[in-house]
């Protein structure tokens, strides 16, 4: 599997990534073990989680079971060396992981990350995310009603601060390396700013939403990306299970996504619906798997760092690691560009 150096770092990653947000309630202790196994024997080094893990649902109970689920992995297996793990640090407003709900500090970044290693098992963090700008995010379905005009300006210190406290967790070897998540371009370059006015650690990578059914990050932040070697991690490329195909039809399978969370967290509704069956058509015409379409589409894009892929069955975690095996041609990628003209945000 094709692996390259994330952004500016040392760090070299799968063009896949393993994501585990299912693993302590939709999968069991045992089945993310088994995952983790398979995909590292098809040449995947590269895990995604985070604090408040895992997400179907969300609850105070399960926070941080993921994580556990990945530490006693890295206990029983003794293959730390072999995988890069990246996690989260919950943002404003999240009652699961900090019960303030508090924002992102520099004084509870130490006992967030802190308690990530003691679950993970582990003496590093690859890569520590900031799951959410403390400002909030037009991520999550928010791009419709976004508006910055209401935001606090003059956030230099808290930039300041927050890289201070990353900069001392690098030097002390608990972090490798930080991105962030669910960012805007303007954020993005505030700390890319405040690292080089310091000489603190600069953002490697940035986690948001990317798929054939949400592309917004091909306009600036994919600029950014390129001119500031940040590399994407993109999450939910398969629409949150809309662009397999499986739902087709008003089909809802037992202990899926949606039977859990009926509107996919608001993927699913009137405008996404027929835009998924014509891409789902679309792979049927070339032959395709609609899942490894979407996938191959996402890996193939200019700024990708990974493609953050989950599964709650074997069989679809080997279906969408074998989307590495595809070129989509020129005919497909055409089709493909003429859904996207017409229907340019679904989402």
């Amino acid at each position: 599997m094709k692996k390259h150096k994330l952004g500016s770092s040392d760090l070299e990653v799968s063009i896949l990534c393993l994501g585990s947000m299912t693993w302590g309630t939709q999968n069991t202790e045992a089945e993310g073990h088994a995952q983790i196994e398979y995909a590292l024997d098809h040449g995947i080094n590269f895990i995604d989680t985070a604090e408040i893990y895992p997400t179907t649902p969300v609850s105070k109970e399960t926070a941080g079971d993921t994580e556990r689920v990945i530490g006693s992995w890295i206990a029983n297996s003794s293959r730390r060396e072999d995988v890069v793990i990246a996690t989260k640090i919950a943002g404003n407003g999240n009652r699961t992981a900090r019960p303030d709900g508090g924002p992102i500090t520099a004084d509870n970044i130490r006992p967030a990350l802190e308690g990530s290693l003691q679950r993970l098992r582990t003496d590093w963090i690859d890569l520590y995310q900031l799951h959410w700008p403390n400002r909030g995010s037009y991520h999550f379905r928010q791009n419709w009603k976004y508006d910055p005009s209401g935001q606090t300006t003059g956030l230099d210190q808290e930039f300041h601060d927050i890289l201070g406290t990353l900069g001392d967790l690098v030097k002390e070897g608990k972090l490798r390396h930080f991105g962030v998540s669910n960012e805007t371009a303007w954020g993005c370059m505030k700390w890319i700013e405040r690292a080089d006015k310091t000489n603190g650690p600069r953002m490697i990578s940035i986690q948001n939403e990317y798929s054939l059914l949400h592309r917004i990050f091909d306009l600036d932040l994919a600029e950014l990306c390129h001119h500031e070697n940040i590399g994407l991690l993109a999450y939910s490329p398969l629409g949150a299970g809309l662009l397999t195909g499986k739902y087709e039809g008003g089909s809802v399978p037992k202990g899926s996504r949606m039977d859990i969370n009926s509107e996919l967290g608001g993927r699913k509704s009137a405008w996404s619906t027929p835009v998924v069956s014509k891409y789902v058509k679309v792979a049927a015409k070339h032959g395709l798997d609609p899942a490894q379409m979407a996938l191959s589409f996402c890996a193939s894009r200019p700024h990708m760092g990974s493609v953050i892929i989950g599964a709650t069955t074997m069989e679809q975690l080997a279906t969408n690691i074998a989307s590495t095996e595809i070129v989509l041609s020129d005919d497909v990628l055409d089709d493909i560009a003429a859904i996207y003209r017409e229907h340019p945000i679904p989402l």
